[in-house]
């Protein structure tokens, strides 16, 4: 993890806050609170009663080091990061640390997943400055928001080569009284740097070119990298990172490469039986500590069971597999019990923390599993839980500052439901709903626990991102509770999450919603209303997934290099604004919305939709074809463009089931270039609306009074036909 130093690197920028924030004669809380107790994020509320005297970022913080001509100390993490809880417990909680701060600086605190735009920046310049990054993200800067010193976690006192806040504070505010114009100058360097990271990142490369040999280059990466004992990709820590498998299937599906299959099959296998699971509660956890997907980092993300819900979903698609749907179906149950809100939308995360420690909510001792277990089912049960979970005496999680055992265990399995049953001779039915018991006992008994926080911000970027999940789980498993989930969430996200002037916002909580959108906010909400469309055919998504992409290209668009910039340009804060190009977590903001361009330019013969996605992926090809396997989102989107692909438009009377042979014939299998629009003639509204969206379409009517399909390639459709087995053929 990076300290943090003192550059010479530079840029300067002033930037007007567009929040309002009460001054302190207005604050009304309790005494001891800071003014952090009027803010709606949980991470922000989590440290509203520290005695650092914390700001939340906005003009009144910088106008108060400007008068008092004193350094800004800007710290960001969020609700759920277990090292941010760490670095409240060991400085921020301590007066002596707290004392400095409030006399040598004026402290910041910032969510990182409220203002991902203002993080973008601020971890750019701690990767230049230390050459690496994480959270809590440490930056101090000047009152014109020019950072001279970026680190990550400091605790108290320092030790081992890390300097602690002891040390660290006095150091610089010693050189900010004594050497303050190399700190303007470093303050000044390190944001031109950015920028220059920012011009080379996006450049235009005119002999870069993206064709199939990209794709095989990316395949060809990934494969070179992956764990064949335990899948996934590298050495520990291992992270999901779900759109490296989604790419990995539509090459196989593109090659016929079997072992592209078996590498996303074998690491959502190992995910799912190892501790990143929640063999208890279901859902993941957000990455494993080591390379066998045994010891996790607790939290639970959002983001995370939605793109791995996608993933296997489209395993299940490829294989058939009823395991690969159960996992799926796991996912779906966990975010719809722990991270539904009541008005439909999805809550962020949950915590990794509990009763003051990381895991302690999810992890048992050899006594507790067998009581509990013992008592209600009996001892041959608890025999059976330790031998499926793979329980210690000695347990098989360590104290994280010891490294000490602590007798706990993280529940895993080694084998599948089958060889356990074979090992066990008796049926996998019978051994399931044996563990199915037990599951259940120990989930009774979890509840009565301390669970971890809530992080229960509603944020539009990943609600589209589990909005596109759910709809494509309820279209492929024939669920329309799944599909009827997802199309509340998008109601909730298009009426609540609005600003007067129609514009989305990012952050919904306690009542409120605030904060511009990115463009990660209308990108993935396009994703999610086509995914709706695709499940639906109700043209109300795909105008609505149109709104989205014009509002991405009027509010975000480069003009001059293409490609979409993180933040709209009226939000006046931010020092640079930045295009995320790289995947990390979650798929990049262009990526995401090339895919989303080029879908509806299959979907709408637009030529204009066309003609963006065709710029969006002429910008990438530079950054991309360096390093295909960085850039997987946009290699699914690559593999869409590179075709072959087929517009297929399905023409009905009214509403009757003539479509559904048609429907469910396309469904079987996985098809992640095809495109399907729904026409429904006569009385029903749906085809004029349909002809409006999608003009191609409306020549096309039923034959004979019968459901009739049109199969296009390049909008340049085949003879017409009344059957479903003529349709397939077609396809081929």
């Amino acid at each position: 993890m990076a300290h943090g130093c003192l550059v010479a690197l530079g840029a300067q920028g002033t930037f007007d806050s567009p929040h309002e924030r009460m001054s302190d004669d207005d604050r009304t809380a309790d005494a001891s609170a800071n003014r952090l107790i009027h803010e709606k994020s949980p991470y922000l509320l989590q440290h509203a009663y520290n005695p650092v005297d914390w700001y939340p970022w906005g003009e009144e913080a910088f106008e108060r080091a400007s008068a008092a001509d004193l350094p800004v100390f800007l710290s960001i993490g969020y609700a759920t990061c277990h090292w941010c809880h760490v670095m409240e417990r060991e400085s921020f909680e301590d007066d002596e640390v707290a004392a400095l701060l409030n006399e040598q600086f004026v402290p910041i605190k910032l969510d990182r997943e409220e203002r991902p735009d203002l993080d973008g920046v601020y971890m750019t310049v701690c990767q230049l400055m230390t050459g690496s990054g994480g959270w809590p993200l440490t930056v101090v800067m000047t009152p014109d928001k020019q950072p001279f010193f970026a680190g990550t976690y400091f605790p108290k006192h320092g030790g081992g080569g890390r300097p602690g806040m002891m040390e660290l504070l006095p150091r610089l505010s010693g050189l900010w009284r004594d050497r303050r114009s190399e700190l303007i100058e470093s303050g000044a360097a390190a944001l031109a740097a950015v920028r220059e990271v920012e011009t080379r990142g996006f450049a235009s490369d005119p002999d870069a070119r993206l064709d199939a040999r990209t794709l095989e280059r990316g395949f060809d990466e990934l494969s070179a990298r992956f764990d064949e004992t335990q899948g996934g990709f590298g050495r520990a820590p291992k992270f999901p990172t779900p759109h490296q498998l989604l790419f990995l299937l539509r090459w196989h599906h593109r090659s016929g490469d079997e072992r592209a299959l078996h590498m996303v099959e074998k690491t959502l296998v190992h995910m799912r039986r190892g501790g990143v699971f929640d063999h208890v509660g279901y859902g993941f956890h957000r990455y494993a500590t080591d390379a066998r997907w045994l010891v996790p980092h607790f939290e639970k993300m959002l983001y995370d069971q939605a793109l791995l819900l996608m993933a296997y979903v489209e395993l299940w698609r490829v294989t058939g597999r009823d395991e690969h749907r159960r996992v799926a179906e796991e996912i779906i149950e966990y975010a719809l019990r722990d991270l539904r809100d009541a008005g439909g939308a999805f809550y962020s995360a949950e915590d990794a923390d509990s009763e003051g420690r990381e895991g302690a909510f999810y992890v048992w001792t050899r006594e507790e599993l067998d009581e509990r277990i013992g008592t209600e089912l009996g001892e041959g049960e608890a025999a059976l839980a330790r031998r499926v979970f793979q329980i210690e005496t000695r347990g098989n999680f360590a104290d994280e500052a010891t490294g000490v055992r602590t007798g706990e265990n993280i529940l895993h399995r080694r084998e599948s439901i089958e060889e356990l049953a074979a090992a066990l001779d008796e049926s996998p039915e019978s051994l399931s709903e044996r563990l199915e018991r037990i599951r259940i006992t120990l989930f009774r008994a979890r509840s009565n626990r301390e669970r971890p926080l809530l992080d229960d911000k509603v944020l539009t970027d990943w609600n589209g991102l589990i909005i596109a999940a759910l709809a494509q789980a309820g279209r492929a498993f024939d669920e329309p509770e799944y599909v009827a989930v997802a199309e509340r969430a998008t109601r909730f996200i298009l009426t609540t999450l609005r600003g007067s002037d129609g514009r989305l916002l990012h952050r919904f909580r306690d009542g409120e919603a605030a904060i511009a959108a990115g463009a990660a906010d209308y990108a993935y909400m396009a994703w999610g209303l086509l995914d709706l469309y695709t499940a639906t055919f109700d043209p109300v998504w795909l105008e609505g997934a149109i709104e989205m992409a014009e509002n991405l290209i009027e509010r975000f668009w480069d003009e001059g290099a293409a490609g979409v910039f993180n933040a709209d340009a009226d939000q006046l804060d931010v020092p640079v604004r930045q295009k995320e190009v790289y995947d990390g977590a979650t798929p990049s903001a262009n990526a995401a919305a090339w895919l989303v361009l080029t879908r509806l330019g299959r979907l709408t013969a637009s030529p204009e939709w066309i003609e963006r996605a065709t710029r969006l992926g002429e910008a990438l090809a530079g950054p991309v074809s360096k390093n295909p396997s960085a850039h997987t989102m946009s290699l699914v989107a690559l593999d869409l463009t590179l075709g072959p692909a087929h517009e297929i438009v399905v023409v009905a009377n009214g509403r009757d089931d003539g479509a559904r042979p048609f429907l469910e014939a396309l469904n079987r299998g996985f098809r992640p270039r095809d495109s399907i629009l729904l026409r429904r003639v006569g009385e029903d509204a749906n085809a004029a609306r349909l002809d409006r969206l999608a003009p191609f379409t409306a020549g096309h009517d039923v034959v004979d009074g019968t459901a009739t399909v049109y199969v296009c390639a390049d909008f340049a459709c085949q003879r017409p036909t009344s059957d479903a087995s003529e349709m397939l053929r077609l396809l081929i």
